[in-house]
């Protein structure tokens, strides 16, 4: 019986069951309960014999596991927290380091520093305090250090900006002085060719002068229309001016002499400006264009093909009313129209110019618009001249008039510029 009993008792375990009666994080009175089960009994069944509620237990143990859980995430993200915190003291006291210093000094700097481990991370507020201090005093310094090499560095730069910007003064100095030195040889060159073309005038005065010193002789033998002009050259400066100005004119006849080989066109044979109205009647050629009549701005084209070298005759007409006109070359209609400033009358006090093209009152001339070849015979009638009139002017009749509001005279007209003035006979065989 005794040795059943120890037999017995071999094969009982004694468990401990930890009770736990937790309020919040704290841990209450604890109470251990022995109770003999056998080896190969469930513990839970057990204890259920054993008046000790199973569910009761199996609920403690989780929570135990739970809490141990817990406790053991929350030691391991206090060891992360001290080795962050660790490596950045130990940055901060290596920056507060100073560059030349005691070697002890910094040997116990590295010894505290290595011994700030995840296993000693105590540390009295007293020292964090002072190195702390002692960091911010040596980033202080460090930050005077940099303002004051920045307060130097742009001293410097002010100084290389002054010197880089008085040397790109001085250059645009230099380039004015260049450009204003250009400008005076270009007035003096053009003041040169102002002089030149005046003693060019003046030589062709002299010329004039002289040839018609040699016509003299002739000039009392010849009646006073017998005479052409010459226009030589295409300039703004030879032109004849008529010294009488036209009166009010609701109709007109112009009739004139020309012989010229220009090209593309002959430019213009004579221009009528008065005061407000430049193109207040103008025969004109320029280009490649056709020749045209100009009445107060208003433009017809002519058919005259007149640049063959040969004399030909012209004569245009035309009336206010309805603005009717007609155009004869040789003696021969060759164009009309109507509907040319209508109702327009040709206006009196302007200023008549044979040769060149009036962009002002009596000037503003073009040498592309000057006229060049020969004119004879120009005179003007107030009134529009029948076919046959126009034609016995052509072929020289007798019944052939002399304009009644201009007639072609030398006493009538001022040269300028060099014209040269030639006896002149339409009525001979003209080549």
């Amino acid at each position: 019986m005794k040795n059943a009993t120890k037999e017995a008792a071999a094969k009982l375990l004694i468990l401990p069951l930890l009770l736990v009666q937790t309020r919040g994080q704290d841990f209450g009175q604890t109470q251990f309960i022995c109770t003999s089960v056998p080896k190969d009994v469930d513990l839970c069944a057990a204890t259920m014999q054993n008046g000790v509620a199973s569910e009761d237990l199996k609920s403690t143990v989780m929570q135990l596991r739970e809490t141990v859980l817990q406790q053991k995430e929350t030691i391991m993200n206090h060891k992360e927290t001290i080795r962050e915190l660790t490596s950045k003291l130990n940055r901060c006291e290596s920056q507060s380091m100073p560059e030349a210093g005691d070697s002890r000094a910094s040997g116990r700097r590295k010894e505290s520093g290595s011994k700030n481990t995840m296993g000693d991370v105590s540390r009295a507020p007293s020292d964090t305090l002072s190195q702390l201090g002692q960091t911010l005093q040596s980033l202080k310094q460090r930050l005077e250090n940099l303002e004051q090499f920045s307060r130097t560095n742009s001293s410097v730069q002010a100084n290389g900006l002054k010197e880089l910007l008085q040397n790109k003064i001085d250059e645009l100095e230099r380039q004015v002085l260049s450009r204003v030195n250009s400008l005076e040889e270009g007035r003096t060159s053009l003041r040169n060719e102002t002089e030149q073309r005046g003693k060019v005038e003046s030589t062709l005065t002299s010329l004039h002068q002289r040839i018609t010193d040699l016509e003299k002789g002739q000039k009392d033998n010849r009646p006073l229309d017998r005479f052409q002009l010459t226009f030589p050259l295409r300039t703004n400066y030879m032109y004849a001016k008529v010294k009488k100005s036209l009166p009010e004119m609701y109709a007109f006849t112009v009739c004139m002499w020309l012989k010229s080989n220009a090209s593309p066109s002959v430019g213009t044979p004579f221009s009528y400006a008065v005061p407000g109205q430049a193109n207040e009647l103008v025969l004109i050629g320029w280009g490649n264009n056709p020749m045209e009549i100009l009445i107060n701005d208003k433009m017809a084209k002519l058919p005259f093909v007149i640049n063959d070298g040969k004399w030909h005759h012209i004569c245009i007409t035309w009336t206010t009313r309805d603005g009717v006109w007609e155009a004869f070359q040789d003696g021969v209609i060759r164009g009309n129209g109507e509907n040319l400033a209508p109702y327009h009358p040709i206006k009196p006090q302007g200023v008549l110019v044979l040769g060149q093209e009036q962009d002002t009152l009596g000037g503003g001339f073009d040498a592309t618009q000057a006229f060049v070849g020969n004119m004879a015979n120009f005179n003007m009638w107030d009134r529009k001249l029948s076919s046959g009139e126009i034609y016995n002017l052509a072929t020289c009749s007798s019944k052939a008039q002399t304009g009644n509001v201009l007639a072609w005279a030398e006493t009538s007209i001022d040269i300028y510029g060099g014209i040269s003035k030639w006896t002149f006979e339409p009525c001979r065989q003209i080549n």
